[in-house]
C-alpha cells in the first residue's frame, strides 16, 4: 500500500516528506493507521548518527493510531482496534521471561537495524529499500508495520493523542523510579535534565510519594513545569555556583537517596553520583554518544556504598506497566498533557527543532 512518511537520508538534515511502498503484514505483523507520534530525543540522536542507524530510514517510536491490517497469526488485537506501539523484544531470552523488555539481549537488533531479523524492510521506494521497523514501527508516517510484541490494546480513544509517548520517553523516566528504584513514601529524589524522562521521573516519583523532588536544569519556564507537575524544590544550574552542594542543602547535607541523569552529559552525570546519601542510587537514561565515559571517585563511591545503574525504558513490561500510567493519568494523578505540544505531521522538522533548543519540552506529531 501507498503511505507517505518522513525520511531521513542524512545526518543533521531535514527529513523529506516521501510517498512509500508498505509491504503486506507477514504472519505476526500488524498494519497501524498512525494517528499522532510523540517526537523523541532519540529520533534526533538517529538522525544524526549518535548510533550509527542505517538510512534512509523512517523513525518515529511512539505512535499511536488504529489497527489497519494483522497478519494471519495475529490473535491481540483486531482491524479498528485503537493501539499505542512500543518497543520491541523477542520474548524468549532471559531479561524478557524476567520481564525486562527493554534489556532484550536482541534489542538493538530488533529496534536500531533499521530491518527485520531476516534484513528485510517492509518500506520501499521505486525499488529502493528504505529502512523500517525502527523500534519495531516507523510511526513518522500515515501507516506502520507493527507486530503483536509492541502492541498495546487501547480500551478508548479517550485522549489517545497524548498517550503515544507513553511508548518511550515517559515509560522510561517514569519505569526508572518505579520499576528500578521502587522508590517509597518520604524518599528523596534529584532529576538532572527537564526534558519528558525526567519530568517523567517527576510525575512517578510524586505517584511514589517521595517528599522531596528535586528538579536541575537550565531553563526556568521548564523548571516551573516540574513544579507544576511533582518537583518540590528546583535548581536552575545555571545560576548556583555548586550544584552538589545546593542538593545536599535541601537534604540536612545527607544527599539524596536517588538521582536520575537524563542529560548524557558526563559532568552531570558524575554529579548525580556525588549528590547521593550513603547507600543511595544513581541512573543513568540518557543516549550518550558511544565511548562516553563517567569519571567517579572511587573512595566516596566505595565508603558511601552507592550504586550507578543503567536502565533501558524503565526496565518494564510495557503490556503491564503502561496500563497502570494510563489510569494514573486519566485520574490527573500523572498530568502528562502539561508537557505535551502538538504540531501538523508536515511540520515535524520544526518540531524537532523546537525539541531540541528547548521551546519545547514533548513534541507531538498529528496524522
Amino acid at each position: 500500500m501507498k503511505i507517505k512518511a518522513a525520511v531521513c537520508r542524512a545526518p543533521h538534515a531535514p527529513q523529506s516528506f516521501e510517498e512509500l511502498e508498505l509491504e503486506e503484514p507477514r504472519a505476526n505483523e500488524i498494519v497501524v493507521k498512525i494517528k499522532s507520534c510523540g517526537v523523541c530525543h532519540t529520533d534526533m540522536g538517529m538522525r544524526d548518527q549518535v548510533y550509527p542507524v542505517p538510512q534512509p530510514i523512517v523513525l518515529g517510536h511512539e505512535g499511536a493510531g488504529f489497527v489497519e491490517k494483522v497478519g494471519s497469526g495475529v490473535t491481540t488485537v483486531a482491524p479498528g482496534d485503537p493501539v499505542l506501539l512500543t518497543i520491541n523484544s523477542c520474548g524468549k531470552c532471559p531479561a524478557c521471561l524476567n520481564g525486562k523488555y527493554g534489556l532484550c539481549h536482541l534489542f538493538w537488533s530488533l529496534n536500531f537495524a533499521g530491518s527485520r531479523l531476516d534484513g528485510t524492510s517492509p518500506l520501499s521506494k521505486g525499488g529502493e529499500m528504505i529502512h523500517g521497523n525502527f523500534f519495531g514501527q516507523s510511526s513518522f508516517a500515515t501507516y506502520a508495520m507493527a507486530n503483536e510484541r509492541n502492541v498495546l490494546k487501547l480500551d478508548t480513544t479517550e485522549d489517545m493523542d497524548y498517550l503515544g509517548p507513553l511508548g518511550c520517553g515517559v515509560m522510561t523516566g517514569a519505569g526508572a523510579v518505579i520499576n528500578v528504584f521502587k522508590v517509597r513514601p518520604g524518599d528523596s529524589i534529584v532529576a538532572f535534565g527537564m526534558g519528558t524522562v525526567a519530568l517523567s521521573a517527576i510525575m512517578g516519583a510524586r505517584v511514589c510519594g517521595a517528599t522531596t523532588i528535586v528538579a536541575v536544569g537550565r531553563n526556568d519556564k521548564k523548571l516551573a513545569t516540574a513544579k507544576e507537575v511533582g518537583a518540590t524544590h528546583t535548581i536552575n544550574s545555571t545560576k548556583v555556583p555548586d550544584v552538589v552542594k545546593a542538593i545536599k542543602d535541601l537534604t540536612n547535607g545527607r544527599g539524596v537517596n536517588y538521582a536520575v541523569d537524563t542529560t548524557a552529559v558526563q559532568s552531570i552525570m558524575t554529579r548525580s553520583v556525588e549528590c547521593l546519601e550513603n547507600g543511595g542510587k544513581a541512573v543513568i537514561l540518557g543516549a550518550s554518544g558511544q565511548g562516553t565515559r563517567v569519571d567517579l571517585d572511587a573512595v566516596d563511591f566505595m565508603n558511601c556504598g552507592k550504586t550507578i545503574l543503567g536502565a533501558i525504558e524503565g526496565n518494564c513490561v510495557p503490556q503491564e506497566f503502561l496500563p497502570r500510567l494510563i489510569t494514573l493519568y486519566r485520574q490527573g494523578r500523572f498530568p502528562l498533557d502539561k508537557i505535551v505540544t502538538f504540531y501538523p505531521f508536515d511540520k515535524l522538522n520544526e518540531a524537532m527543532e523546537d525539541g531540541e533548543n528547548g521551546r519545547v519540552i514533548k513534541a507531538v506529531v498529528k496524522m
